[in-house]
C-alpha cells in the first residue's frame, strides 16, 4: 500500500491541499478527559458534542470497517484589511475570526475532498471512503495529530513546524488499511503565550472552557453573554484568533495564495451598520459565509458589546443612540434589549 499512499498525498497537493497525513483507525487516546470535559459543562451550550458520543470517541463505532484515516489541511491567509476606503465619521468596526474573512470551508473543503474520494473509489471499488468536515462525530484533530500534519498545543488547536494553526481540516474515515505516519513530537515546550494572552482566561495547557471562550460566546452561544465577559470580548464581532496571533509557530507562516474555491470576504463591519440590519441584510452579509452561522440577534448582541468597547474611548454619537434605542425597541429580539440595557448601564456607571 505504499505507492498508493504516496499516489494519494500527491493526489491532495494537486488539489490545493496544504498537507496530507494518514492516521490509524484507533480510538481516541483521551476518552477519560473527553467524558470528564462533557460533564463538567465545559462544552457551554454546543449539546452535539455530547450527542453520539461513542461514534465521536471510536471512528469504528462511527463507520464499521475502518481501517485509515486519510487527514488533510488547507492553510489559509488573512482577508485583505477591509479598512481601506474608511472615512474620519465611520463608526467603529467589530473584527471576524480569520476563518470566517473567506468563503465558507465546510464547503469548499468539503467538495475537493469529494473529489479525492471519487478518485480513490475508481482505483479502489470494494473499499469504503466517508467523507467528514467538521459536522460529522469525528475527533478529526485527534487523528490529525496522529500523522505528520502536526500536534496539538497547548491552546488546544493542531500545530505544524512550518504552517502553523491557521489550519482548516477535512478526513477521509475509510475501510483500507493504509500505512500511517510517524506523529510529530510536542514542540510547545515551556510556551505559555497562548494562555498568557487569552482575554477571558479560558485555556489552560491543552484544555479550553469553551463556556468562557470568546469564539463560542460570539459564534454558538444564544442567550446573553456574562457582562463580566463583556469587556474581554473587546472588538471581535465574530469568533477570536488570540491564542493563534500570538503563538510562535504562526509568526512568517502566512501563506502567499488562498487554497482553490476560496475568495477574500470582509474581515471586519461597521457596527453601526450591523446595529441596523434586518434578516434580509444579515443573509446578504453572510452569503456564502461561515458566518451565517450566527443568527441575527446574536450578531447584534455582539455587535452592542463590541460597540459599548469602543465607547469607552470614543465617543461616537449616533452609535450610542443606537443602543440606547435598542434597549427600549419592543421589536427587538429580548437578547438584543437585554444586552443593549446592559451595555448602556455599564458606560453610564463608568461616567
Amino acid at each position: 500500500m505504499s505507492a498508493s499512499v504516496d499516489h494519494i498525498k500527491q493526489r491532495t497537493l494537486e488539489l490545493g491541499f496544504a498537507a496530507c497525513g494518514i492516521a490509524p483507525a484507533q480510538p481516541t487516546a483521551h476518552r477519560r478527559h473527553v467524558v470528564d470535559w462533557i460533564a463538567d459543562g465545559r462544552h457551554g451550550d454546543m449539546s452535539w458534542l455530547a450527542r453520539n458520543l461513542n461514534l465521536r470517541l471510536d471512528p469504528a463505532k462511527f463507520q464499521p470497517d475502518a481501517r485509515s484515516i486519510i487527514c488533510v489541511a488547507d492553510h489559509i491567509s488573512a482577508a485583505p484589511a477591509a479598512d481601506g476606503n474608511r472615512i474620519p465619521s465611520d463608526s467603529p468596526y467589530g473584527r471576524v475570526a480569520r476563518y470566517a474573512q473567506i468563503s465558507d470551508y465546510h464547503k469548499v473543503l468539503k467538495k475537493r475532498l469529494h473529489r479525492l474520494a471519487d478518485d480513490l473509489r475508481t482505483e479502489h471499488p470494494d473499499a469504503l471512503f466517508r467523507v467528514c468536515v467538521d459536522t460529522a462525530p469525528v475527533l478529526e484533530r485527534e487523528h490529525a495529530a496522529r500523522t505528520a500534519l502536526g500536534w496539538v498545543g497547548k491552546h488546544t488547536l493542531l500545530l505544524h513546524p512550518q504552517l502553523g494553526s491557521h489550519l482548516l481540516l477535512g478526513v477521509i474515515v475509510t475501510s483500507l488499511d493504509l500505512p500511517h505516519d510517524t506523529p510529530h513530537t510536542d514542540h510547545c515546550g515551556t510556551c505559555t503565550r497562548c494562555i498568557d494572552a487569552c482575554p477571558t482566561q479560558c485555556i489552560t495547557p491543552w484544555s479550553v472552557d469553551a463556556a468562557r471562550c470568546i469564539s463560542y460566546l460570539t459564534i454558538e452561544h444564544r442567550g446573553p453573554i456574562d457582562p463580566q465577559l463583556h469587556e474581554a470580548i473587546g472588538d471581535h464581532l465574530f469568533g477570536c484568533d488570540v491564542c493563534q496571533d500570538v503563538c510562535p509557530f504562526n509568526q512568517g507562516s502566512e501563506p502567499a495564495d488562498l487554497p482553490p474555491g476560496y475568495e477574500p470576504r470582509a474581515s471586519e463591519f461597521n457596527l453601526l451598520t450591523v446595529l441596523g440590519w434586518s434578516e434580509a441584510d444579515r443573509r446578504a452579509a453572510f452569503v456564502k459565509s461561515a458566518m451565517k452561522r450566527a443568527k441575527l440577534p446574536q450578531i447584534k448582541r455582539n455587535a452592542l458589546i463590541a460597540a459599548a468597547n469602543a465607547l469607552r474611548d470614543t465617543d461616537h454619537k449616533a452609535l450610542r443612540d443606537r443602543a440606547r434605542a435598542i434597549a427600549t425597541d419592543a421589536t427587538e429580539d429580548d437578547i438584543v434589549r437585554e444586552t443593549a440595557r446592559d451595555v448602556i448601564n455599564r458606560l453610564n456607571a463608568e461616567r
